[in-house]
């Protein structure tokens, strides 16, 4: 079979766990949060109505194209293009291209910070095949002028990050909802895992504290893997509508 990602690639391995994938949403949920552009998902009210959700699908959506045969990820990146442009159409405005690449940015840079994070640091190279596989993804939606090498992403990055992200009415509207939905302790967990993710720009735009309290943890976490405690821990810290999801996540 001829599929999208090479079945020996790093970004299989970051994709195939659910510990780095939901890392990945925590990042992500925070910067979702911060983007000029987060009035997108509040127009057809989604977001707002259901914000793990939303952005739970975001995550599968990337996850499912990652391990999918080459026509079969074809198709879902032409379903994500046709779905764009139904919003489009019925709020009379284009998606700026920058939101696009935003997103698309925010993959590529939580894929490679949670792997090192739970794992171990990646080479160059890796670096630059977790780029490449979602420049595809990008191509395929149409986005143009994409970073060629990690290099240059890394500085188109620090560009998005420092012109593309305002904490507004729509942030703080949107940090109430995560409150409302994953309850206090939860919420709490959530905040601690941003911290231990975002970027330093995101981080003093929502005044983080510098240090995340999960930092210490994450050795012993690591640990826990090993004798199979990591599925209680998470168990007891997820929410149950989406256990089943997020087990699944885990390619075996």
């Amino acid at each position: 079979m001829d599929y999208f990602v090479d079945k020996n690639s790093i970004v299989r391995e970051i994709w195939g766990n659910s510990d780095t994938i939901l890392l990945v949403f925590a990042g992500a949920s925070s910067e979702f949060a911060l983007n000029k552009a987060v009035d997108w998902l509040y127009f057809t009210n989604k977001l707002p109505n259901d914000p793990l959700g939303r952005l739970f699908s975001t995550v599968t959506y990337a996850r499912r194209i990652v391990f999918a045969e080459k026509q079969e990820a074809f198709q879902a990146i032409e379903m994500i293009n046709s779905i764009h442009s139904g919003v489009e159409k019925k709020r009379g405005q284009s998606i700026p291209d920058w939101a696009y690449k935003d997103v698309l940015f925010m993959l590529i840079d939580y894929s490679i910070r949670s792997y090192e994070i739970l794992e171990r640091p990646l080479k160059p190279y890796e670096k630059q095949e977790v780029l490449n596989v979602f420049n595809e993804v990008g191509s395929r939606m149409h986005i143009k002028d994409l970073p060629k090498t990690y290099e240059e992403f890394e500085e188109t990055r620090q560009t998005h990050l420092q012109h593309n992200l305002y904490n507004g009415d729509f942030t703080k509207d949107l940090y109430k909802q995560y409150r409302k939905h994953l309850g206090f302790v939860r919420y709490k967990l959530l905040i601690e895992s941003q911290i231990l993710i975002v970027p330093k720009t995101v981080n003093q735009l929502m005044n983080f504290r510098k240090f995340s309290l999960l930092k210490p943890l994450v050795f012993g976490y690591k640990l826990s893997r090993l004798v199979h405690i990591d599925t209680v821990v998470k168990a007891l810290l997820l929410p149950s509508a989406y256990k089943k999801d997020i087990h699944a996540l885990n390619q075996t």
